[in-house]
């Protein structure tokens, strides 16, 4: 029998344990790998397996190069391997630790020749907007998985959501008809799955299973998860960045443009842009930098900002077959008789968003028409304002 692993995670504590005892409840023969990295101040990390009637093996991994995620990493597919050995494990769900973002893991497991069947990410909608909005460091939350870990606590959970195909969503009583508008805007593609013992109706239409059928929450997690296809979807140049909404109180706005930022009067809004939504995203274009794809990443009022490599339009003919497809077709939906796959494509989702104000911030830093018309020389003359924050 072959092993199948699903990866469940989240900063949603409960929300995560409550999916994983659902899915050991529903799949006979089912384990839960868990590594607990809050015991890594005392320089390990705890590794357990349980099944739905409790632990069956308990062991500690150490550190590597003093990371525990490294550990996890060393740690978790020589396991997973003896899981598979044993013959008798049909599902192995991988609980990740709190601040664990899932893509690094389902690389991993992937990358160790294991089948990643499914990854979830668990969510407490009432819990949303307050991760989204917690600009704290893990750090300071004791949730870092490094002594260099310099995640803060906001651009942590929207990865997590934002990477899984799934979302499994708890009845929360405190939770209301904004929190589940923020969390569909937010990753409108994914399938939203109520755990048992909310809901019946699934809100993405599906409804309860017949008595004995396989829950919704047991199908998503077998159902098959394409690792290289999932990293191409959160990569700057082809993400698949959230669409215009706009509903109870919550709306997503996206802004494209098909000309170039003036590099300091963008850097003069950029706090203010980061502070206009709970979440931004996507990818942009500096007049004095045209060969270098920028990504746009803020949550938590902090913004991050790097290099996503060039534009496809700054490359040699011969380079694009090294180019994958997916990228290819990303640019051609954006490609321009002159500037080819360059652009502006931000999206910004939050409740009270003030579309009209964003929208003529992020106009006033484009450059006004004189600048345009003076063309591409004086464009790398601007001053750059840019080159501290991206390290250049």
């Amino acid at each position: 029998m072959s092993l199948s692993v699903v990866i469940v995670g989240g900063l949603h504590t409960e929300a995560r344990r409550a999916t994983v005892a659902r899915l050991l409840a529903d799949v006979p023969g089912s384990v839960v790998l868990h590594h607990d990295l809050a015991t890594a101040t005392a320089g390990t990390v705890v590794r357990t397996v349980r099944d739905a009637a409790g632990i069956l093996s308990a062991g500690e991994a150490p550190l590597v190069n003093d990371c525990a995620c490294c550990a996890l990493r060393e740690d978790l597919v020589p396991e997973l391997r003896r899981l598979a050995d044993d013959g008798v494990t049909r599902l192995a769900v991988v609980e990740l630790w709190d601040s664990v973002e899932p893509k690094a893991m389902a690389e991993v497991v992937a990358g160790g020749g294991l089948t990643v069947t499914g990854v979830i990410t668990a969510v407490d909608p009432a819990l949303l907007l307050p991760c989204l909005a917690n600009g704290d460091d893990l750090a300071e939350a004791g949730l870092a998985a490094a002594a260099t870990d310099q995640r803060t606590i906001a651009d942590t959970f929207a990865r997590q959501l934002e990477y899984a195909p799934v979302l499994a969503v708890v009845d929360s009583p405190e939770a209301d008809e904004e929190d589940h508008e923020l969390l569909a805007q937010l990753h409108p593609t994914a399938r939203r799955i109520p755990v048992p013992g909310g809901h019946p109706v699934d809100p993405a239409g599906g409804t309860a299973p017949a008595p004995g059928a396989p829950s919704p929450l047991t199908t998503a997690a077998l159902a098959g998860f394409d690792v290289e296809a999932a990293a191409a979807a959160q990569h700057p140049a082809c993400a698949l960045l959230p669409a215009e909404a706009d509903a109870h109180g919550v709306s997503t706005l996206v802004w494209h443009r098909l000309r170039p930022f003036h590099p300091e009067r963008l850097y003069a809004a950029l706090e203010d842009l980061t502070c206009a939504a709970a979440r931004s995203r996507g990818r942009f274009w500096l007049a004095d930098k045209p060969d270098v794809l920028l990504h746009w990443d803020a949550a938590g009022g902090a913004l991050c900002v790097e290099s996503a490599g060039p534009w496809l339009a700054s490359l040699p003919d011969a380079a694009w077959d090294m180019v994958p497809p997916v990228r290819r077709a990303a640019a051609a939906l954006d490609w321009h008789p002159e500037h080819g796959d360059r652009c502006q494509h931000l999206v910004f989702t939050s409740p009270g968003l003030d579309r009209d104000g964003l929208e003529r911030l992020l106009e006033s830093c484009l450059l006004t028409d004189a600048e345009y018309a003076a063309g591409r020389d004086a464009w790398r003359r601007l001053p750059p304002a840019f080159d501290t924050l991206l390290e250049i």
